[in-house]
């Protein structure tokens, strides 16, 4: 069996689960409707995942979700944010449903929007509605950008950005400050975090930052990610999970850091540099590490200990991030690149 890219990328999220033992090739199978052979084919070979080829034609398959529709959506009427992986269980082990999970998860995300008019509820108020979901230690991390204005305007620096990454389970965070949000800086803000943790957690979550996405696409479609991207999470091997269209609260761990650096570091003060705003954070970071979180009531110090503990380790080596553009060369053998002309071989 060839799986289409979509499902890949579906089926290579369980890879950091199933190498730490959290999972087991026949619950991923049934979390996914897939063979448990096909599951140990594409996870449990040795090295990096690679995804597999198109196929020729490129056609896609009739859905199987069609006929069902009718039954999930009464499902979706009795519980608006039931989800689709409950679905898609109760339509194989109740109603002989053969189709794959990420089948009924498309067909879902284009459905609860629908069903949810047809009960009255407003999209304001579906999209403040959310389940809470927690992860195992060293599962997840979470990554946003803060805009801190002018605070360095007084230095001749006009503007100037937060980078901000929060371990998930014990909402550890790391901070740095930047006068950039290119690609190379975006990378070394990770290593500098990775640094600042020990190592890397299995997955990072993002919004459709043009860092991680090349492209926008449709909601439901599958989403081209940067090639840079792709490259420095192949180097430290964890996965990209970018976080779907019109899901504010998908990364609530890290913007709520934001707003907390924010008060806590930066509000009330005036710098000089770059380096006395990541001096600062470094400062008040045992100050948080003192703290009970609010949410899970524990120790973040404690708790983060032990997601240090489930990271995995750093690469001997750095990934050389390089920002790639295609131009074209004109009759006169010039290249325009950033507002200047560039003479080629003839």
């Amino acid at each position: 069996m060839v799986l289409d890219p979509h499902r890949w990328l579906e089926l290579r999220r369980f890879r950091s689960l199933l190498e730490t033992g959290a999972i087991s090739l026949s619950e991923v199978a049934r979390e996914t409707g897939l063979d448990r052979k096909t599951v140990r084919k594409y996870l449990s070979a040795p090295g990096p995942a690679t995804p597999p080829r198109r196929s020729p034609n490129g056609r896609s398959k009739a859905r199987v979700i069609d006929e069902f529709a009718p039954l999930v959506d009464s499902m979706l009427r009795a519980e608006i944010l039931m989800k689709a992986a409950v679905i898609h269980g109760r339509l194989t082990a109740e109603y002989g449903f053969t189709g794959n999970y990420q089948r009924v998860k498309l067909y879902v995300q284009e459905a609860r929007p629908r069903i949810a008019e047809e009960l009255g509820i407003t999209p304001k108020e579906l999209a403040g509605m959310h389940r809470r979901f927690e992860v195992i230690p060293g599962a997840q991390a979470q990554v946003d950008w803060g805009d801190e204005g002018k605070v360095l305007a007084h230095m001749g620096i006009g503007k100037v950005y937060s980078f901000h990454m929060t371990l998930s389970y014990s909402r550890d965070p790391f901070c740095c400050f930047t006068i950039s949000q290119d690609l190379q800086t975006f990378f070394d803000c990770h290593r500098r975090a990775f640094a600042h943790f020990g190592g890397v957690p299995m997955t990072i979550v993002y919004d459709r930052t043009k860092t991680v996405v090349r492209r926008h696409v449709a909601p439901g479609d599958a989403v081209p990610l940067h090639p840079e991207a792709v490259g420095f999470a192949g180097h430290y091997d964890f996965d990209i999970d970018v976080l779907a269209a019109y899901r504010p609260t998908g990364k609530g761990r890290v913007e709520r850091q934001v707003l907390i650096v924010r008060d806590h570091v930066l509000s009330g003060r005036s710098f000089s540099s770059i380096e006395e705003m990541d001096a600062a954070f470094a400062a008040w970071v045992p100050q948080r590490r003192a703290q009970a979180h609010r949410t899970h009531q524990q120790i973040i110090g404690e708790r983060a200990a032990r997601d240090h503990m489930a990271l995995k380790p750093l690469p001997e080596t750095s990934y050389l991030v390089a920002e790639r553009h295609l131009r074209p060369v004109g009759k006169d053998c010039l290249v325009a690149f950033g507002g200047n002309l560039y003479s080629v071989p003839a």
